[in-house]
């Protein structure tokens, strides 16, 4: 007789899940046997994403109303999310002499707002059943500083704090919480930053990437794949104990 799956059909619902590291979280859930919902603002990337093994839900999870409605949505066939990753976000590349409130506003609204959003609209049945995951896609630079997306850097610093001070909170109920820290990672996101860089500076691709490789002591990417296997391994029963933990995937670097 095969083992039964690891995560047993639980609902699993990732934020950010079109596409990169979101996609490839929710796939990893997925091989493990949880129902999964991925949810974002692009409905076309998410259906195809999403496929026939998987649902998805459309909303920005800048708006509170949205987050709500897309548990609501998620909720209604397979019942709460038991595992919710907060993977949304987006870095923006300014000197900050040069920033405005708004370019500050704007990353804080995203990738701390976000996630605050997230897993306050998903915590409840989770405190009910005595048992959940709360887990966020953080970054290194949660745990660093790096010149130029100090907002960026501001508003992770943030999320590693409230898990910290969630999982302190929760460390009776079941329910852990943890975040997890990558370096530069083989995302669109990190295609796009690449493509700043040689616009910017007329630098070929490899001197482009040359600076960001250096950070890794590895001397290479992350890639998707390895962040989705550490959620994945947080969601499972040899986690049970691991909870305000920033995890760092950098190689490394920190």
């Amino acid at each position: 007789m095969s083992p039964a799956p690891q995560l047993g059909g639980r609902h699993a619902l990732v934020t950010g899940s079109a596409s990169g590291v979101g996609a490839a979280i929710a796939r990893a859930l997925a091989g493990a046997g949880a129902r999964v919902t991925i949810a974002g603002r692009n409905a076309v990337a998410l259906a195809e994403t999403a496929g026939a093994e998987m649902r998805y839900v459309t909303g920005d999870v800048t708006q509170p109303a949205d987050v709500e409605a897309m548990f609501a949505a998620a909720s209604a066939e397979w019942g709460p999310p038991a595992i919710v990753v907060a993977n949304a976000g987006a870095a923006s590349s300014k000197p900050f002499a040069k920033m405005t409130a708004q370019d500050f506003a704007g990353m804080v609204d995203l990738n701390l707002a976000g996630v605050f959003s997230t897993w306050r609209a998903g915590i409840e049945p989770m405190l009910e059943a005595n048992w959940g995951r709360l887990i966020a896609v953080a970054s290194t630079a949660g745990l660093k500083g790096y010149p130029y997306v100090s907002a960026y850097c501001a508003a992770k610093h943030g999320v590693v704090g409230l898990t910290r001070a969630l999982a302190a909170e929760t460390a009776r109920s079941g329910i852990t919480v943890n975040a997890v820290c990558p370096g530069y990672m083989l995302t669109p996101m990190l295609e796009r930053s690449i493509e700043t860089i040689m616009g910017k500076t007329g630098r070929s691709r490899a001197e482009a990437e040359a600076p960001l490789l250096a950070a890794n002591p590895q001397g290479r990417f992350i890639e998707p794949d390895e962040v989705a296997a550490t959620v994945l391994w947080l969601c499972g029963p040899g986690a049970a104990s691991v909870t305000g933990q920033a995890i760092s995937i950098s190689g490394g670097e920190v």
